[in-house]
């Protein structure tokens, strides 16, 4: 079924404007199994893109505190994590690999990862809750909601799952590639990790659509044949810290 989707707010609008343009726009009923899906790890140079899908229990109380993730700090998504898990009726985390991003493009792979976190549950919901302004292709209803993350409470909790298993993945690949720094930045396109592109080079998990890594391998005479569509990442440092990798931004 083609995903329900609301009219794009002006740039400037914010989260209450977005909600004020979607009244009126509630596709849920009464007896829907909702499920919220978000997902984290577009923009980054490295590492897969994850999304999570998520059902709440409605036998138990509603988990308080629930947020965009990037809201949030590391200490918190850590805490709200185990919450949820706890207190859904149903979850799945799923990924699309680097591999994947290379081939299809990362909006399209972003939309495959979600599409494996709906189609991964262990229930099926009636109505599938999208963060943004498109949904991947279901045989399920579904909703894109913008600014949904933080809006409904079961993207909220789909963004927190994705965000925190992203940054423990990214921690892991720290541990085998210390010189990239994914330990500080989990990938995203940060000066430091630039500058060790630059020195080093990149690593398998690099994404060689993007434009820096894609230089990078120019340079090192690496990558051998690299994809034709290369995404240019913005040269705003804010820009892309934009999903805060690891919270510091949260708690400043």
């Amino acid at each position: 079924m083609t995903g329900a989707r609301s009219r794009a707010p002006r740039k400037a609008a914010t989260v209450a404007g977005a909600a004020a343009q979607q009244v009126g726009l509630n596709f849920e009923t009464p007896d829907d199994i909702v499920c919220g899906v978000d997902e984290a790890g577009r923009g980054p140079l490295a590492g897969p893109v994850v999304a999570a899908a998520v059902i709440f229990d409605p036998s138990k109380p509603m988990i308080r505190s629930l947020d965009d993730s990037k809201a949030l700090t590391a200490k918190k998504r850590d805490e709200l994590y185990d919450k949820i898990v706890d207190r859904a009726l149903a979850y799945c985390i799923a990924s699309a690999s680097v591999e994947e991003i290379d081939t299809l493009n990362i909006l399209h792979a972003t939309m495959l990862a979600m599409k494996r976190a709906v189609e991964g549950l262990p229930v099926a919901p009636t109505l599938v809750k999208v963060d943004g302004n498109r949904c991947p292709t279901l045989s399920i209803r579904s909703e894109a909601v913008i600014g949904g993350d933080a809006l409904v409470k079961s993207i909220s909790a789909a963004s927190i799952l994705a965000k925190v298993t992203r940054d423990r993945m990214l921690l892991e690949l720290h541990q085998i590639f210390p010189v990239y720094g994914f330990n500080a930045h989990a990938g995203y396109g940060t000066p430091q990790h630039l500058a060790a592109l630059r020195e080093h080079g990149p690593c398998e998990h690099h994404r060689c659509s993007f434009a820096p890594v894609r230089e990078a391998h120019l340079r090192f005479g690496t990558g051998g044949a690299l994809p034709v569509d290369v995404i240019v990442v913005p040269g705003s440092s804010d820009t892309m810290l934009d999903d805060d990798a690891f919270g510091e931004r949260a708690s400043a």
